[in-house]
């Protein structure tokens, strides 16, 4: 374990912005400032292993230093009334590093997507830098693989299901904020449905102006525009082909992302009272407790304590990143 120790890096205050200097004098919990929608810091996370390695992961603590899944055990909503809900941010904007959610593992860390081995980078395609939004996912949601999606005719492509935040601010990996749903695309990724929903901060400084998707098209033009073709191309310099979308590439509003929202959460619950076949996805929470997978916070630490890391140092993503494509389209 002692080993370990350089290795592992904790971060609880950025997730209310606290500044290091105040957090040091805060008490474990609490926080600075009486905004209108500040929160608590509930969750910290802690990184183990090396950056841009195949060994790093990010694990998630509640406030009270205890592990928990970010799938599983973050609620999927803040406020019923006003339709707040959770998002975990895996890659803030502008950043290549393919990051998620490792659905299969115990705990679910965030760690980097590896294919063939090698760890993956999405393309910078002009003029975007890496990916354009905040870009996360939604706890407590599943988008079943065996479960056909009727208003697109395909099936999910077993993941929580994404979000591209359109703040001004640029967050950080591990961040779990509250966004407010204004819409949703349906991108079809190898015949599979791979929901993209739209949602701002609701600490953004311009987050009152916006209610649904019209407002992104009025205060952001251009974005939602952007967005479309930023994920119709972005695999095309792995040689792959454009990716294609259901309801001709339009956005769906905001009433629509809220049923889809509610669907996936169904299915979540689903699989963690084992009510469907889950496959590979990894179920253990702390915090479901008449779920089947539900394990103690001992036995939790205990999974994270017991996953190897290498010391060897990560790469350089500015190393990989900084090749540009110019597509002419």
């Amino acid at each position: 374990m002692r080993a370990l120790l350089p290795l592992l890096r904790t971060n609880w205050a950025r997730r209310v912005g606290v500044p290091a200097a105040t957090a040091a004098r805060l008490p474990r919990g609490a926080s600075a400032g009486h905004g209108p929608r500040r929160a608590m810091a509930l969750y910290r996370t802690e990184e183990r292993g090396q950056p841009h390695s195949p060994d790093y992961r990010l694990y998630f603590k509640n406030v009270a230093g205890h592990y928990i899944s970010p799938f599983h055990d973050i609620p999927l909503k803040v406020d019923s009334k006003e339709n707040l809900f959770n998002m975990i941010v895996e890659v803030p904007r502008w950043t290549n590093a393919k990051m998620e959610i490792a659905t299969e593992e115990p705990l679910n860390p965030i760690k980097q997507d590896l294919k063939d081995g090698k760890l993956r980078y999405v393309a910078n395609i002009f003029p975007h830098k890496g990916y354009i939004w905040n870009y996360g996912a939604l706890p407590q949601t599943w988008e079943d693989p065996s479960r056909k999606d009727k208003s697109t005719d395909c099936c999910g492509d077993n993941d929580p299901i994404d979000v591209c935040e359109v703040g001004s601010k640029v967050l950080s990996r591990g961040d779990v904020i509250r966004v407010k749903i204004l819409g949703i695309l349906a991108l079809i990724d190898q015949g599979e449905t791979d929901w993209k929903l739209i949602a701002i901060n609701v600490n953004d400084p311009e987050a009152s102006k916006f209610h649904d998707i019209d407002d992104v098209r009025k205060y952001k033009p251009g974005y939602l525009e952007a967005t479309l073709n930023w994920f119709r191309f972005y695999k095309v310099p792995e040689g792959k082909p454009e990716n294609q979308f259901a309801f001709n590439g339009e956005f769906q509003n905001k009433a629509f992302a809220l049923e889809v929202i509610k669907s996936t959460h169904e299915c979540w619950k689903a699989l963690l009272m084992e009510k469907c076949d889950g496959g590979a996805i990894n179920c253990t929470n702390v915090q479901i407790c008449d779920s089947p997978f539900h394990c103690s916070e001992e036995e939790a630490r205990s999974l994270v304590e017991s996953a190897s890391f290498s010391p060897n140092k990560g790469s350089n993503e500015e190393d990989t990143d900084q090749v540009w494509h110019f597509l002419g389209k």
